[in-house]
């Protein structure tokens, strides 16, 4: 059996295989609501045959929001339009479904990507940000607020409440979002965290926050629903956040019950100077496994079937991540499982498709016609 397609135990959660498929936003949402847009773009992800399908990143409060249009889980309004989308995965494919629960802080309001993705001022319709300090993302940008003890609770709050909301829709999997420059990394980084009370300043100050907020999900999140975080393993600027803070904030992560860690890298700052190729945050993956021994996913630039079989192989993460690569083609585990010699779960609305050199690739099926 390849490595791949091997299944995998996380918590209580049973995965088919390794293959995960990364949150990515849509900016398809209507005030928070899922649409029939993620109806189209989850249903038709979760027929690929990967293991694990998270939503979008999905904000816990409308000022947590990436931009108008992402997706919340805030509301009785919110989860039931998300309910719609979950029921009817679950109705045709045994994928297990993960979301992503976020807050975007201080890259709060911003436009969607095709129309330049630059900040909404709220003049314009948009609002203004939180953040730990009030010190835009942008230096031409307004400040963000900071947040005093009352917004520290409400967000503490907001996380908890959203998480009780997924667990209610049956998710299989919660992902805290601490990564990408968004308000739980701001907290973490030095470069966006500028405090001077107990939130702020060493190491210890600027992990407390988001060490509350995931042991506000571990209080409301049962053993049913495995529990992980999302990380920017580094800044990509000196002096910033890095990989070993990134390892001190991991084992304190392990140690309040965090099942998974999905490691990524930058989005804090406009300066950042990342070296982008093929494999290019593996690395950050594989000496989290190997000095806090949580299970990892990885991420950026896997977009071969032989590159995500080696990367296992080797030992450097535990699941393997697609986002772009899963978009451009959303049958990736099916196209693998055949170059590798591995099977997967498909429909079988779709068991003819099976190529003749490729009979096993379904497993077991029939398909006759008369």
């Amino acid at each position: 059996m390849t490595h791949l397609f091997s299944p995998l135990s996380i918590g209580n959660l049973e995965l088919a295989n390794r293959i995960v498929i990364a949150p990515m936003c849509e900016y398809s949402a209507e005030a928070g609501l899922a649409t029939d847009w993620h109806m189209i773009h989850l249903g038709h992800l979760a027929l690929s045959g990967a293991a694990l399908l998270f939503t979008e990143a999905t904000a816990v409060e409308p000022d947590g929001r990436i931009s108008p249009g992402d997706l919340g889980l805030w509301s009785d309004d919110t989860e039931r339009a998300l309910g719609r989308v979950v029921d009817a995965v679950r109705r045709y494919s045994p994928i297990k479904l993960g979301i992503q629960l976020g807050h975007a802080g201080r890259k709060a309001s911003s436009d969607a990507p095709w129309n330049g993705g630059q900040l909404v001022l709220a003049s314009d319709g948009g609002w203004q940000g939180w953040a730990p300090s009030a010190m835009p993302h942008n230096a031409a940008e307004p400040a963000p607020h900071a947040l005093d003890e009352a917004g520290l609770k409400r967000v503490r709050e907001a996380f908890a409440d959203s998480a009780r909301r997924a667990v209610r829709l049956g998710f299989d999997a919660i992902e805290l979002h601490a990564a990408h420059g968004y308000l739980l990394h701001q907290f973490l980084s030095p470069l966006a965290n500028r405090r001077d009370d107990a939130y702020g300043g060493s190491l210890e100050n600027r992990m407390r926050f988001p060490l509350e907020v995931f042991q506000a999900l571990r209080e409301v999140t049962p053993p049913s629903v495995t529990l992980g975080v999302r990380v920017s393993a580094t800044d990509w600027v000196d002096g910033g956040w890095d990989l070993a803070q990134t390892l001190v904030f991991a084992q304190a992560l392990k140690d309040r019950g965090c099942e998974f860690i999905d490691v990524s890298s930058g989005g804090v700052s406009s300066q950042q100077k990342i070296p982008v190729g093929p494999n290019y945050q593996v690395p950050f993956a594989d000496e989290i496994k190997r000095k806090v021994g949580m299970p990892t996913i990885t991420v950026g630039l896997i977009t071969e079937a032989q590159q995500a079989e080696d990367i296992l192989a080797r030992g450097e993460a535990d699941m393997v991540a697609l986002a772009r690569g899963m978009l451009y083609d959303p049958r990736w585990p099916w196209h693998a499982a055949a170059q590798l010699g591995g099977q997967v779960a498909a429909p079988r609305q779709y068991w003819r498709s099976q190529p003749r050199e490729h009979k096993a690739l379904f497993g077991e099926t029939r398909f006759g016609q008369r």
